[in-house]
C-alpha cells in the first residue's frame, strides 16, 4: 500500500510539472485551436454546394447515406472534437527521436515508467489545451447551433463521453506502438507518413464512414474492421444517434478491446525492445 501510494504521488507531481508546463504556452495553444476550426467554414460552403447540385439547387430535402446537409456539418463538427481527443501529435516522432539520440536512456537508469510518463504528460497537453480552448470551442458550437436536433438522451451522451475517452487512449497507445519500433529502426517518418495517411481518410475525419457503403463490395466492412474509424467517426456518430442498440454497445466493447490490444503491443514493444538498444547518442 505505501509503494502504491509513493507511485501515486510520484504521478501526480509529474503530471503537475507537465500541465503548468503546457499553461506556459497557453497562447500558441488558443491560436492553433483557432486554426483549427477554420477549415469548418470550408467544409461548410463544400457540402452546402454538394448537397444544393443534388436537390437542384436546395440543400434542405436532400440526404446522403441517412446524413442531411444539417446532419453532415454536425458530423464534421463533432468530428473535430474527436481528433482534438485522439491526434497525439508529435508523440511517436518524439519518441523514436529520442531512442536515436539516445535521450531515453534516462527512462532506463531512473525508476520512472517511460510509457506512464508519456500517458501523464499527454493528458496535461490535453487538459491545458481544453481549459485554453474551451471559449473558441464555446464560440464555435454557439454559432453552428443551428445544425444541431438537440442533445442527445442522458445514456446516449454517456456513451459519447465514454468513447471519446476511448478514442485519447486508443489514439496514444497506437502512437506510442508505433514510436516504439525506433528501437529497431531508427527512421520511422515514412512509417508514420503512411499511418496519419490512413487516418486522415479512414478515421472518418474527412466523412462519414456510412458513405463507403454507396461504393458497394466489402470496403466498408474492411474500413469498419479496422481501429482507425475510432479515432473520428465512433463518437461523433455516437452522439448523432446513427449508431445505436446492440451496435453501439459492441461498438464500445470492440473499442475498449482495440485499447487493450495496443496497450500489450506498446509494453511488449517497449520491453523487447529495450533487450536490444544499444543506448547510443546522448
Amino acid at each position: 500500500m505505501a509503494e502504491l501510494a509513493a507511485r501515486a504521488s510520484t504521478w501526480w507531481a509529474i503530471f503537475q510539472i507537465n500541465f503548468y508546463e503546457k499553461l506556459v504556452y497557453r497562447g500558441d495553444f488558443m491560436l492553433g485551436t483557432l486554426m483549427r476550426f477554420l477549415p469548418i467554414v470550408t467544409q461548410i460552403f463544400l457540402w452546402s454546394a454538394i448537397f444544393s447540385a443534388r436537390g437542384g439547387g436546395d440543400s434542405s430535402g436532400e440526404e446522403i447515406v441517412g446524413y442531411t446537409y444539417y446532419n453532415i456539418v454536425a458530423y464534421y463538427l463533432l468530428s473535430t472534437i474527436s481528433r482534438a481527443f485522439s491526434s497525439m501529435p508529435g508523440l511517436a516522432s518524439g519518441i523514436a527521436l529520442q531512442i536515436r539520440e539516445g535521450e531515453i536512456k534516462k527512462y532506463l537508469v531512473q525508476p520512472l515508467d517511460l510509457i506512464s510518463f508519456f500517458l501523464l504528460n499527454r493528458i496535461a497537453h490535453k487538459l491545458t489545451y481544453y481549459i485554453v480552448a474551451a471559449v473558441p470551442f464555446a464560440i464555435v458550437f454557439f454559432v453552428c447551433r443551428g445544425y444541431f436536433e438537440g442533445w442527445p438522451p442522458t445514456q446516449v451522451l454517456c456513451a459519447y463521453v465514454f468513447s471519446l475517452i476511448l478514442s485519447f487512449m486508443l489514439g496514444f497507445f497506437m502512437e506510442a506502438t508505433i514510436g516504439m519500433i525506433g528501437f529497431w529502426f531508427l527512421e520511422v517518418r515514412s512509417l508514420l507518413f503512411v499511418y496519419m495517411l490512413f487516418t486522415f481518410f479512414l478515421s472518418g475525419h474527412m466523412f462519414p464512414l456510412d458513405m463507403l457503403n454507396e461504393l458497394g463490395g466489402p470496403w466498408s466492412t474492411i474500413v469498419k474492421s479496422l481501429p482507425l474509424m475510432y479515432l473520428a467517426y465512433f463518437p461523433a456518430a455516437v452522439f448523432l444517434e446513427k449508431i445505436t442498440g446492440a451496435e453501439l454497445m459492441w461498438g464500445l466493447i470492440v473499442q475498449v478491446g482495440w485499447v487493450v490490444f495496443f496497450i500489450i503491443a506498446s509494453r511488449l514493444a517497449f520491453h523487447y525492445g529495450v533487450k536490444q538498444y544499444s543506448a547510443y547518442g546522448g
